[in-house]
């Protein structure tokens, strides 16, 4: 392990076990840990559960603890050019992350003065590279094969790796869906490099360096994450954290054509594919959403969120607190566990705004927050914000909604 006790120093004085976090060190008899010593009867001992967070090393005061960090260096960063995007399809068509990320990713390539690469791969997809290109990439590698009909991981692991390997791009980002979720650990496992999930920005530092911002101790801080020893830099994106570029469809680029490994074996045979019909709402997509919280009190109160969402045309949406409470379906959450959106309209009725939800919604165009606390973090972030009872206030608005139409 990186960290090390120096049988020599350490007393056994338990300091270390108190202030680990983790519950990874234990204070143990030298005779059973094998460590003996004239003066000293104990030793701290750590387990596999040590994260390297280093606190046992700062408390310590023998200095009998020591962490090595391991630098598994790249052959040579130098070498590494590039920022990609790692295209996902639907059917015949593109997945809006895509664009979302070429938008993200040009304005990265243009800090690092590089070029913006995209991976398309999949079967009957090459004629997508110039819709790839007028969205903002340069060059698009595009791998056509009836074997990547449908999605089979290891097909695209396996794709994506090589064509990374041979072309060494800096900087590698995937939408955090389920299919970018389930190739993009196997990808960074395979070139061995660093992944940071479920990333809501995205920047260069003074260095160069891919600057990596997550939702981190259930949202309560945003770390900041560096890959700094190895190529490429890995990111997964939520959906709708970045807005796409217009189509410039002017731009020309270069599309690369790449095949699988010779010999491929697909680890999985995919009979038939059966459409998820039960999934009534996609507030991933809306332009309008209507969330309910803690403050609609009970399922019965998701009525009137309903009323108000269909009056403006709009999908439902709830937070973690109304849907952990069982008053509506997990499809309807938004949040840092929910889905990320970003409506032109985000109407927030008794939703306190913990970080959570904001996270997943603070990106809208427009908000507008109803709640009888004025002191609801909610209301720091809207747009217009409205102390009310959402049972009297909601009714109102629809019946001026009502009229206008009329």
């Amino acid at each position: 392990m990186p960290i090390k006790v120096d049988s020599s120093k350490c007393t056994g004085c338990g300091l270390c076990e108190k202030s680990c976090p983790f519950g990874a060190i234990s204070i143990e008899d030298r005779a059973k840990a094998n460590k003996p010593h004239p003066k000293f009867k104990k030793i701290a001992v750590i387990s596999s559960a040590c994260t390297l967070c280093g606190a046992c090393v700062d408390v310590c005061p023998f200095g009998a603890i020591s962490v090595t960090a391991e630098k598994k260096e790249t052959d040579d960063i130098a070498l590494y050019k590039g920022v990609w995007v790692i295209a996902e399809t639907e059917g015949d068509e593109i997945h809006s992350v895509t664009f979302e990320l070429l938008a993200k990713g040009r304005e990265l390539a243009d800090k690092r003065k590089t070029y913006l690469g995209c991976v398309l791969i999949g079967f009957g997809i090459r004629q997508k590279a110039e819709e790839i290109i007028s969205s903002g990439a340069d060059k698009v590698f595009v791998c056509d094969n009836k074997a990547l009909e449908v999605f089979v991981d290891n097909a695209y692991v396996e794709g994506i790796c090589g064509i990374i390997k041979k072309e060494k791009p800096e900087i590698v980002l995937l939408g955090a869906t389920a299919i970018g979720r389930a190739i993009a650990s196997r990808i960074s496992g395979r070139l061995k490099t660093g992944l940071t999930a479920d990333c809501t920005g995205l920047d260069i530092d003074h260095q160069g360096l891919l600057v990596q911002t997550r939702p981190a101790f259930g949202g309560n801080i945003m770390a900041e994450i560096l890959t700094a020893y190895n190529r490429p830099q890995m990111a997964t994106v939520r959906h709708k954290v970045f807005k796409p570029l217009s189509k410039d469809l002017s731009k020309r680029g270069e599309v690369i054509e790449f095949g699988l490994p010779e010999n491929l074996k697909l680890q999985t045979k995919v009979k038939k594919f059966v459409e998820d019909v039960t999934q009534k709402v996609n507030i991933a997509d809306a332009d309008i959403i209507v969330s309910g919280g803690r403050g609609v009190g009970g399922p019965d109160g998701f009525k009137v969120i309903e009323e108000f969402a269909s009056a403006l045309g709009g999908a439902v949406g709830a937070s973690r607190a109304a849907v952990d409470s069982g008053w509506i379906p997990y499809s309807h959450q938004v949040g840092q566990t929910g889905r990320t959106v970003c409506p032109k309209l985000y109407v927030a009725c008794g939703i306190s705004g913990a970080i959570q939800h904001l996270v997943g919604m603070q990106s809208s165009d427009v908000i507008v927050a109803i709640n009888k606390d004025p002191s609801a973090a909610i209301f720091k972030v809207a747009t217009f914000g409205i102390v009310a009872d959402l049972f009297e206030a909601i009714p109102a608005i629809i019946g001026e909604i009502k009229k206008i139409r009329s």
